[in-house]
């Protein structure tokens, strides 16, 4: 289905699908598939709340870029050096993710490309808004903001930092994502590598 609202991007030579791990790989891999476009992996920690850490107080992305929902760490009345110390354990979390996932894959060079960024859903919206923050900073040409479902109200509020913003599902209530999908497993970190790796294969053969 979000391929299909894709299409007008279908075998761009100048365009990428980059997958949020993890669940956002899967997706991805899909998108990349059936339209078909280069894949590649973008990482990006969520920042949880001490003690709380479903709960999203930010996110950060490669090259120091860090998204914070000040209104939340205010009214958690949460110090700066409580934010700081997750900061820290995340960026920590990040560079084993960048070294886990891209391996020996050639830096991402995202210049004057279209850029399709994807997630399996948006519940906070917190760390898709900083992988788009990100990928902001390598001046793409244009940035697409593409996920399967998400409430109405996240997917209007990224049409201020994002080119195209496409919802395939606009859920209200959205309740959790996983509710909107027949089968939603929690992806290991190895079933991400595979992914990727059979896309490299099928790509290289095709």
């Amino acid at each position: 289905m979000l391929a299909t609202r894709l299409s007008a991007y279908a075998s761009r030579d100048d365009a990428i699908v980059l997958g949020l791990p993890r669940g956002g790989v899967a997706v991805a891999y899909e998108v990349a598939r059936a339209l078909p476009l280069p894949l590649d992996v973008f990482i990006v920690r969520k920042l949880g709340v001490p003690g709380q850490e479903e709960l999203a107080l930010g996110a950060i992305a490669s090259r120091g870029v860090r998204a914070l929902n000040q209104v939340m760490i205010r009214s958690l009345g949460l110090s700066q050096a409580e934010i700081e110390e997750v900061i820290r354990c995340e960026e920590q979390a990040l560079r084993r993710r960048e070294q886990q996932f891209r391996g020996q894959r050639p830096s991402l060079n995202l210049k004057g490309k279209i850029v399709i960024v994807v997630d399996d859903g948006l519940a906070t919206g917190a760390t898709m808004w900083a992988a788009i923050t990100a990928v902001r900073q390598q001046q793409p040409a244009k940035v697409v903001m593409a996920v399967p479902v998400a409430a109405p109200s996240e997917c209007d509020a990224f049409r201020q930092i994002a080119d195209d913003v496409v919802c395939a599902i606009a859920a209200a209530p959205l309740q959790a994502v996983g509710l909107w999908y027949q089968d939603f497993p929690q992806l290991t970190d190895e079933e991400v590598r595979r992914l990727l790796a059979r896309f490299e294969q099928e790509h290289s053969a095709g």
